[in-house]
C-alpha cells in the first residue's frame, strides 16, 4: 500500500466491500483508524491500524489483492443483500466460501429480475466497473406486456425524464412474442434502481419478465444455470480489467483446501429450476 489513500478505497480493495459500502459503515461509525473513530474523507498509510466493528484488519495494497471473478446466474426471489431481516433467500448464500476475504457484487439486480450477476474479490475492479463514468454497457431481455407502438420506443431512445433524472435505451432490439407480450433486447450504460422497468413505464408499459442478459463483454452462458455459480477464465478477468482501466493481474491457484471447499459449496447449492429462458441475442456488442 502506497502512503497516504483514501480509506474507503482501502478497505474495499482489502476485500471488506464494495467501496459505497465501506462508505457506509464509515459514516456509521464503524470504523476506526488507530483507535479513533473514522470520518469520511480520512486517508491511511501502511503504519495506521485500521479496524471495522471493532475488529482489526490487515489492509492490502493493489498487488496483494487476488484478483477473482465469479459469475452468478442470479434466479428470482433472491435479494442482492448479504442478509435479510425477513429470511428471505440473497444472492451471497450460494456463492463459495472465502478465507480471509469477502465477495464484492458488481452492481446488482431487484428481487424479481433475474439472470447475470458478477462478484469480484478487488474491491477496487468492482468500484470502477460500476462507476458511471466508465459507462459499461448492460443488456437485458425484457418481455413487455402491451402494445408497444414505434414512438414508445423511440422516445426511450431519445431519453425519458424520471423521477431520479434522464434516462435512455442506447440500443433497442424486438425478439417477437405471443398474444399481449413482446420480447425485447434493451442496452443501458448505467445501473440505477429498476431503470430498465421505469422506462417501460413511461410508456404505460408494463415488464413482466425481465433477466440481465450481459454486462460489459461478459455474457450469460450455459456454464451457470440458475442458481449457479462459475469462476471466470484468467483471459475473461483481464477483458474486464481493461474495461476498468487496470493493469493485469493473475488470480494465485486456489490451494487443495480450497479446491475442496469451493466443490463442496457447488455440490449442496444445487440449481433452481429456471423459467422457460427468453430469446437470446446473438449479436456481439459494438
Amino acid at each position: 500500500m502506497v502512503e497516504d489513500e483514501k480509506l474507503q478505497k482501502v478497505l474495499a480493495r482489502s476485500g471488506l466491500g464494495s467501496r459505497r459500502e465501506m462508505e457506509v459503515a464509515i459514516s456509521a461509525g464503524r470504523v476506526k483508524v488507530n483507535g479513533k473513530v473514522a470520518q469520511l474523507g480520512d486517508r491511511v498509510g501502511p503504519r495506521d491500524q485500521v479496524s471495522l466493528d471493532d475488529r482489526p484488519q490487515s489492509l492490502k495494497g493493489a498487488e496483494e489483492t487476488a484478483r477473482r471473478v465469479i459469475m452468478y446466474n442470479k434466479p428470482e426471489g433472491e435479494l442482492c443483500t448479504r442478509k435479510d431481516p425477513e429470511g428471505r433467500r440473497t444472492v451471497f448464500e450460494r456463492l463459495p466460501r472465502l478465507k480471509g476475504e469477502r465477495w464484492i457484487a458488481i452492481g446488482r439486480l431487484d428481487i424479481n429480475t433475474s439472470g447475470l450477476l458478477l462478484f469480484t474479490t478487488d474491491g477496487e475492479l468492482a468500484n470502477r466497473l460500476m462507476h458511471p463514468s466508465t459507462q459499461i454497457e448492460r443488456e437485458y431481455a425484457v418481455r413487455v406486456m402491451g402494445e408497444v407502438k414505434r414512438e414508445h420506443v423511440v422516445n426511450m431512445v431519445n431519453g425519458v425524464m424520471l423521477e431520479d433524472g434522464p434516462a435512455r435505451f442506447t440500443d433497442v432490439q424486438e425478439f417477437g412474442g405471443e398474444g399481449i407480450n413482446s420480447w425485447f433486447h434493451v442496452v443501458i450504460m448505467e445501473g440505477r434502481n429498476r431503470e430498465v422497468r421505469r422506462l417501460w413505464d413511461s410508456q404505460g408499459l408494463t415488464v413482466s419478465r425481465l433477466k440481465r442478459v450481459r454486462y460489459g463483454n461478459i455474457f450469460l452462458d450455459k456454464r451457470a444455470r440458475a442458481g449457479e455459480w462459475v469462476e471466470m477464465e484468467q483471459s475473461e478477468v483481464d477483458e474486464l480489467s481493461t474495461l476498468a482501466g487496470l493493469e493485469h493481474r493473475k488470480a494465485p491457484a486456489l490451494t487443495p483446501d480450497e479446491q475442496n471447499r469451493w466443490s463442496r459449496d457447488k455440490q449442496k447449492r444445487r440449481p433452481v429450476r429456471a423459467m422457460k429462458k427468453p430469446p437470446q441475442r446473438t449479436r456481439k456488442p459494438r
